[in-house]
């Protein structure tokens, strides 16, 4: 299948994995660019831009296809090392980068110079406009259905596709609700080039988390998560658990008081304990709406093999066989 978004990524399918944190290591996205796709280390996990090159370097041990970096802009009284950051992303010669939250101008003729591609990831589409007209070269498209933060302004994405692709010129990758052939489909009907998959990557064998968050998401359906920290206008989907059921009576009980302090145990600095110690209800984890899709542990390999060879039975039988 070729599109706007793999002729730009230089891939096989245009499935990309999206940056996860405690999930985004060599080991997630060698796989999946060894199946086709594009991969994603997830920068901040490392700790520092050294940590980041050798975790590249090892990428680059387990697959000779294009994968990419996330590089997430926070807020921060005391930022990481985004030059840094920036730095080793292009000496080691990666070629993409997904970049999310704050603003990334100040960093992209750089990136430019080094002929990087840049996939911004927005939540709106006044976001991707403005992506757009800084100079990113690709979107990516959060709908309200995604796991982590899907902004404030509650559009799933059978509104937020097709008003995206009205408005914009550059490619758009559909993130949130993605994880079969089905979801492909209907993103390229709703004018995407391709789909991101977060939470549906995290179900599979080669990713580096633990058999019991595996577990849970063969476990959850479409209504087991919960938004977080709306109060605070920091909206986070999570997966329910005991941590986020806490976080949830706080957030009733200090109402219009709320601060995050008040919640800081239950979501800062967790997903080590979780992803890699198998806490469950250790705190709150991203997860999407899209775990009620999630039946199986293939290989990303497997899954990917999947998603195409249906994609096309899809538009060649069932679609084409309609008109």
């Amino acid at each position: 299948m070729k599109t706007r978004i793999t002729e730009l990524l230089a891939i096989r399918h245009p499935i990309v994995q999206g940056g996860m944190h405690h999930v985004g290591y060599a080991e997630m996205a060698s796989a999946v660019s060894n199946a086709g796709g594009l991969g994603i280390i997830t920068g901040l996990t490392q700790r520092t831009p050294a940590d980041l090159a050798r975790e590249i370097a090892r990428c680059k041990e387990l697959t000779d296809k294009p994968f990419g970096v996330n590089l997430t802009f926070l807020p921060s009284v005391t930022p990481p090392d985004y030059p840094g950051y920036v730095r080793v992303i292009i000496d080691s010669g990666v070629k993409v980068v997904e970049t999310a939250g704050n603003n990334p101008q100040a960093y992209l003729p750089a990136l430019k110079e080094a002929s990087v591609k840049v996939v911004h990831k927005c939540t709106s589409v006044r976001h991707a406009l403005k992506a757009e007209a800084i100079g990113c070269d690709a979107v990516s498209i959060d709908g309200f259905e995604c796991g982590g933060h899907p902004g404030e302004d509650d559009i799933p994405n059978m509104i937020l596709l097709p008003r995206a692709s009205e408005e914009l010129k550059i490619p758009i990758l559909a993130s949130g609700g993605m994880a079969d052939a089905r979801s492909l489909v209907a993103a390229l009907a709703l004018g995407a080039d391709g789909m991101n998959m977060g939470t549906r990557f995290i179900a599979t064998k080669e990713a580096p988390v633990h058999d019991n968050v595996k577990a849970a998401l063969l476990a959850a359906d479409e209504r087991d998560t919960r938004l977080i920290m709306r109060p605070l206008r920091n909206t986070e989907r999570v997966l329910i658990n005991a941590a986020v059921e806490r976080v949830l009576e706080t957030e009733r009980q200090r109402g219009a008081e709320i601060t995050f302090e008040d919640v800081i145990d239950e979501v800062a600095g967790v997903y080590p304990r979780i992803l890699q110690g198998g806490e469950m209800d250790a705190g709150a984890w991203s997860c999407g709406m899209v775990a009620g899709l999630i039946h199986d542990i293939p290989t990303c390999e497997e899954l990917i093999d999947r998603i195409m060879s249906e994609a096309d039975e899809l538009i060649r039988g069932r679609l084409a066989g309609l008109i």
